[in-house]
């Protein structure tokens, strides 16, 4: 050490770092290790007159490093890939992203598409209301450099950039009637609140019992999540709402309290539009316990083969 004696990052600093970190990834495991990386080198550097800008710029670029070099592994990933969740009401690390649309599982699985240069411009820039000079300084790159990337990103997710309903009461009272209609495996109402061209996505990373493709159609959803219902009912598994990224969501558990998945519900013109459902337990590891229910009964060696899949 130097002998410096620098004070040590504040709470609101590694929260704005996980903020970038986790939009950036999508993966609560990398973005902390990025966040932990960025204060070090954060308090190993001296002079730093605007230590939010300088934790951003380093946490960006580090974040850009793990994108490239995760890229052929999420290529290859098995089934679907969904961000790990972050559930409302965990002390850590849930409370530090300030909700909005860039949180969302949808749109954090749609920035999947974008190179990680075009992911952190669009980041920077709407997430973070930055100016294009910082960006450009951020990212060593021009100015009109930055414009055509944001440019480019937006074009390509646009189309398919989720809308979700202003009021969250809204969201929260359809999520309520759509939870009580799942409980009760009740397709019929169900059906009555899904959007016809509604859209079910399981990842379970190939550890874990998933849908092998998203399903899409009210009919389809609905008596999937039925049948999950009922079988999850004989297996004692509790169905309680929670907060998913922002937006309303579903925990399974166990009795003894242990996560067997977590449901994000995407709510669009009073309809809900898109289901994102994770059970890859190694996405649901920082949220506690894990069940063994929905694992593939390969990995638990043939055991429980009628547990309930996503």
């Amino acid at each position: 050490m130097d002998g410096i004696d620098r004070p040590q990052p504040s709470a609101q600093l590694r929260s704005l770092a996980f903020a970038v970190a986790y939009r950036m990834l999508g993966s609560v495991a990398e973005a902390e290790d990025v966040v932990q990386e960025a204060l070090l080198r954060l308090h190993g550097a001296s002079g730093v007159e605007n230590p939010e800008a300088f934790l951003t710029t380093v946490t960006t670029r580090l974040a850009i490093d793990v994108l490239r070099s995760a890229r052929m592994r999420r290529e290859t990933y098995v089934g679907a890939w969904l961000p790990e969740p972050l559930v409302g009401g965990e002390p850590d690390p849930a409370v530090r992203v300030e909700a909005d649309e860039t949180i969302s599982l949808a749109f954090l699985t749609l920035l999947e598409r974008l190179g990680p240069e075009e992911r952190a411009v669009l980041v920077l820039r709407e997430a973070f209301d930055w100016e294009f000079a910082e960006i450009a300084a951020a990212l060593g790159k021009s100015e009109p450099a930055c414009r055509q990337l944001l440019s480019r990103a937006r074009r390509r997710i646009d189309a398919e950039r989720p809308r979700f309903e202003a009021e969250p009461e809204q969201r929260e009272a359809l999520a309520a009637r759509f939870l009580a209609a799942a409980r009760g495996g009740d397709v019929e109402g169900l059906l009555a609140l899904l959007a016809p061209d509604a859209v079910l996505t399981g990842d379970g990373g190939g550890k874990a019992r998933a849908l092998p493709a998203p399903l899409v159609g009210a009919a389809s959803v609905a008596r999937a999540l039925a049948a999950f219902a009922r079988m999850g009912a004989e297996w004692g598994i509790v169905l309680e709402p929670v907060t998913v990224n922002g937006q309303p969501g579903v925990r399974a558990r166990t009795g003894d309290g242990a996560v067997v998945s977590i449901l994000g519900i995407d709510v669009e013109g009073g309809r809900v539009v898109r289901l994102h459902s994770i059970v890859n337990p190694d996405k649901l590891a920082h949220l506690g316990a894990v069940s063994e229910i929905a694992l593939r009964p390969s990995a638990r060696r043939d055991r429980d083969r009628d547990a309930p899949p996503t």
